[in-house]
């Protein structure tokens, strides 16, 4: 039986959905951190349970093939991008992989088509926002990321994932912290001003944004450490003070508080202008998220007649891309917040034809039907969980010639589309877009057509094994971020 602590060699035989070599030892699954497939390790056990034993390499004995010589990112106790060590083809293989086994375990799917990886623009420098935990003392402060399964924060330097901004910034903060005195939260004894650092970069402009989060509103000292930086980093507009007061781990509070005449950062995708707040939701790789938005544009195959609902349209990212090729567009979100943003958004692209409203996706979608508006195409672009049954029933439902799925889980994904099968809804393609090189997540675009009626086909199949993957639970409408 393997104890915690205890120093153990084993040779890796694959990869998980989060980044852990997998191995099996006396009937319980071992799951590595640092470690990738085919290659021995010596790894220490850190957790030992009754089904799985968890560890950490310790060393390399025998190197996979894909690993390259050395790795971009000097933090090792940093296992956010856990493929960081590997080729990154060999990542696009592994992630290609990783779809074709979710999408195949549902008979519905096993003949679709999936297309290879199309790789992010910069495997690299990608990530245009950062949110980092502050700790340690002004003396000596630490901002980084909470250690796995732990409140110890790794101090990450400058990190190889992060647009160079950011790490300029971070790095202008740490040295404001200790010249101005700035006391750091301590969340045991509740001490301390600055708990979390929230930086957003527009690529497009090259310019950043700041989040000062702090314990309490305490002006003086967040506001000579925003001047500080914006000395040290000329290219910050933007620098916010938000008082989060709560002992969770949300970061944001609720309070904001502008330090600079400039509330907002202006990004712009494929000739599509966006409006960033502190609070906005945007894709953390810019170069991505325009090949998926195009990929949709392309797959709608709009003639200008067409009426367009986007479920789950956050700042409005895809209905405005959609927006010159439809007669109308109607975004769907929960958050009144993002609905917000992407009514602001389409004032800034001066785009007449789409409208926003906030509440629960199914419900929207019926009141938009029982009023008229038949859809012919119906975008969903969910969270991780996917899509709740009635979300999928009411779009079904609607009649649509064509829908399209956006997902950055071929889990969920694989299980939504299944259920679309058998609301009469066929595959035709599915392509995977690398939105976060380094890290196993991938996204997928996925093209769904009606299937004339004839659904026989379908529900004679015999069904995949059922999946312990519920479906997201209904939200009340009208909630707030």
């Amino acid at each position: 039986m393997l104890r915690t602590g205890q120093i153990v060699s084993l040779k890796i035989s694959g990869l998980d959905d989060e980044g852990f070599g997998t191995a099996s030892h006396e009937g319980k699954k071992v799951l590595v951190t640092g470690a990738l497939p085919g290659e021995t390790v010596s790894f220490r056990v850190t957790h030992s349970g009754a089904r799985t034993v968890f560890g950490e390499t310790v060393k390399i004995l025998s190197p996979s093939p894909s690993r390259t010589a050395s790795s971009p990112c000097k933090t090792p106790a940093c296992i956010n991008c856990p493929l960081i060590p590997m080729d990154y083809r060999a990542q696009l293989a592994l992630k290609l992989n990783f779809v074709e086994n979710e999408i195949r375990s549902f008979s519905s799917l096993r003949t679709v088509p999936v297309h290879d990886v199309i790789p992010s623009p910069r495997p690299l420098e990608y990530r245009n926002s950062a949110k980092l935990v502050v700790a340690g003392t002004f003396r000596a402060p630490i901002i980084g990321i909470y250690r796995r399964n732990s409140h110890d924060v790794v101090n990450i330097g400058s990190c190889p994932l992060h647009h160079p901004l950011i790490n300029r910034v971070v790095a202008a903060v740490k040295e404001g912290i200790t010249k101005g005195k700035v006391p750091v939260y301590n969340p045991r004894t509740g001490t301390g001003i600055l708990r979390y650092l929230v930086v957003r970069v527009s690529e497009h402009s090259g310019r950043a944004m700041v989040v000062f989060v702090t314990a309490r509103r305490s002006y003086n000292e967040i506001h000579h450490l925003a001047k500080f930086v914006q000395k040290e980093v000329p290219e910050l507009d933007v620098a916010v003070q938000n008082v989060n007061s709560s002992e969770g781990n949300v970061i944001l509070g609720q309070q904001d508080h502008f330090l600079t005449k400039d509330h907002v950062l202006i990004e712009e995708l494929g000739g599509v202008r966006f409006s960033i707040s502190p609070r906005s939701f945007f894709q953390v790789n810019s170069g991505s998220a325009r090949i998926i938005y195009e990929k949709v544009r392309e797959w709608s195959a709009l003639t200008g007649t067409e009426k367009v609902v986007d479920l789950y349209c956050g700042i409005g990212g895809i209905s405005l891309f959609l927006a010159a090729q439809a007669k109308e567009v109607h975004g769907i979100e929960y958050v009144d917040a993002a609905v917000a943003d992407a009514e602001r958004n389409a004032r800034l692209n001066r785009v007449r034809n789409c409208t926003f409203e906030a509440g629960d996706a199914a419900e929207l979608l019926e009141e938009l039907v029982e009023e008229g508006t038949k859809p012919d195409l119906v975008v969903f672009n969910p969270p991780r969980k996917g899509c709740d049954r009635r979300v999928l029933e009411a779009a079904a439902a609607s009649g649509p010639s064509t829908m399209i799925y956006v997902s950055c889980s071929p889990v969920t994904l694989a299980r939504d589309l299944d259920i679309l099968a058998r609301l009469g809804y066929r595959t035709r393609e599915i392509q995977p877009v690398d939105m976060f090189p380094q890290t196993p997540h991938i996204e997928n675009v996925a093209l769904l057509v009606k299937s004339d009626g004839d659904k026989s086909a379908i529900k004679g199949q015999t069904e995949a094994p059922p999946r312990n993957h519920p479906h997201s639970p209904r939200k009340k409408r009208g909630a707030s971020a």
